[in-house]
C-alpha cells in the first residue's frame, strides 16, 4: 500500500484519550502532540482538517504511537510525524520538529502540501 501515515505522539485506548483531552484543556502549553492539538478538538477531528485531507486523494492511516510501534516496529522516531509509505518502505515526510513549529492548521496544511509536491 502506498499512502501517508500520520503518527500521533499519544497512545490509543479510552483512558489515554480521556487523559489527552484533559491535558489539552488544562495544560495545552505542555501537551506533547502538536499534530493532535492542531487537527483535533476535544471530541474529534476538526472539520476543516477532515475536508483538507479529502482533497489530497491519497490513502491515509492514522495511528497512535503504540499502534505504530506494534504495526511497523520502528523505534526511535521522534513523534508526532507524518510518513510516506512506498511499498514496504517508510520515509519521513514531516518531522516532529516541523510539526512543532506549526502555529496553526494553516501552517500544517501548507507544510504538508509543500512536502507532497
Amino acid at each position: 500500500m502506498n499512502g501517508i501515515i500520520f503518527v500521533y505522539n499519544a497512545d490509543s485506548g479510552l483512558f489515554n484519550t480521556l487523559t489527552d483531552i484533559a491535558h489539552k484543556v488544562f495544560s495545552p502549553e505542555t501537551y506533547s502532540c502538536n499534530l493532535c492539538a492542531i487537527t483535533y478538538g476535544n471530541f474529534g477531528m476538526r472539520q476543516e482538517w477532515k475536508e483538507f485531507l479529502e482533497t489530497l486523494e491519497i490513502p491515509m492511516q492514522f495511528l497512535h504511537r503504540d499502534e505504530f510501534h506494534e504495526r511497523y516496529g520502528m523505534q526511535g522516531l521522534a513523534l508526532p510525524a507524518v510518513l510516506l509509505q512506498e511499498g514496504e518502505q517508510l520515509r519521513l515526510l514531516v518531522s516532529a520538529d516541523e510539526i512543532g513549529r506549526c502555529a496553526d492548521m494553516a501552517d500544517l496544511k501548507g507544510l504538508l502540501q509543500e512536502k507532497l509536491k
